[in-house]
């Protein structure tokens, strides 16, 4: 068997020291030639978004593409910070993951006038100006909110009476928090029987959805549902729900979006009945835009990735080969 070699060691190890940090980071000692990209990531709060940074990683080193990777911590003015030194260092191009929607159009108009293209990805941003940016690379957030309340229609179909819901939201202000309850909503109004009876920022984390689902068990005594707006925050209702003497999954169904590892597992054994999936892996994606972006070829405004939807059988079947 052949001994790996130093040099791997060392970017297998630089790989994961990345995912590990929540701090906001500096450069990283990017290879010779190549097209520079400054990358501003929301943080390191989820399962889901280390899997996004190490695609991007992954897929920079594969295409050539001189990576300048800056984690923000969940901070906007650490992303603005980011971004700005991005301008100073003349990369060809910039792309960053909002950690909210608005409140950019200074710090892109700057990227506009130094000639630096901007590609947002992930979480759309809220402009009158259209023009800050070239294309936007992410998940459709409502439509994943519907598929959450198509699933939770039919599963009370049959059901004579209220069904009391409680709701998780993610980071207040950001697009997928926003989207996703309006497509949630949109499709569960039709059923006057399906009632949002409380809602509350979980922030997207673990931690953050169990102290949420605590306070909602201690105010209300009627929950039958949980939609929680990523995989981590429905995990930490889990957590809250035992502590509390009642079975997640049974006494109270829980709805997640995202389909980590962790959270298929909790699917498969139960303890979640519905995950919907937003894909990280857009890694490959983003470099194919960066390549055509710095060439001057035309992109579409908008691509979506695809992604579906897991059931109990449905999760068991994907998680041998589950990538994150």
């Amino acid at each position: 068997m052949r001994r790996p070699s130093t040099l791997l060691v060392l970017v297998i190890t630089g790989l994961l020291t990345a995912c590990g940090g929540g701090e906001e980071s500096g450069p990283r000692a990017p290879a010779q030639g190549g097209i520079r990209l400054g990358f501003s990531q929301v943080g390191a709060e989820s399962a889901w978004r280390l899997a996004n940074t190490t695609s991007i990683e992954h897929a920079a080193t594969n295409a050539g593409v001189q990576l300048d990777l800056r984690v923000a911590d969940g901070k906007q003015d650490s992303q603005t910070n980011a971004i700005r030194a991005f301008i100073d260092a003349k990369v060809d191009v910039i792309a960053f993951s909002p950690v909210v929607e608005s409140g950019w159009d200074k710090v892109l108009q700057e990227a506009k006038d130094a000639g630096i293209p901007v590609i947002v990805t992930d979480r759309m941003v809220d402009t009158t100006d259209t023009s800050l940016f070239v294309t936007m690379l992410g998940s459709d957030f409502t439509a994943e909110g519907r598929k959450a309340g198509e699933w939770l229609v039919e599963h009370y179909r049959d059901f004579n009476g209220p069904v009391h819901i409680v709701e998780i939201e993610g980071t207040t202000g950001s697009a997928p928090a926003n989207q996703r309850r309006a497509g949630f909503a949109e499709v569960i109004k039709a059923d006057t029987d399906l009632q949002v009876i409380d809602s509350r920022d979980g922030d997207f984390t673990r931690a953050g959805g169990e102290q949420v689902m605590a306070g909602f068990l201690r105010e209300h005594t009627d929950i039958d549902v949980v939609f929680a707006h990523n995989d981590d925050e429905g995990l930490g209702a889990v957590k809250a729900i035992e502590a509390a003497g009642k079975r997640p999954g049974q006494d109270v169904k829980i709805i997640t979006v995202d389909a980590s590892r962790d959270g298929l597992s909790a699917l498969a054994e139960g303890r979640l009945n519905y995950v919907v999936e937003c894909n990280p892996l857009l890694g490959p994606q983003l470099m194919e835009l960066v390549g055509k972006v710095k060439t001057g070829q035309a992109v579409p405004r908008r691509v979506v990735v695809d992604e579906t939807a897991f059931d109990r059988e449905a999760a068991k079947a994907v998680l041998p080969n589950r990538q994150y």
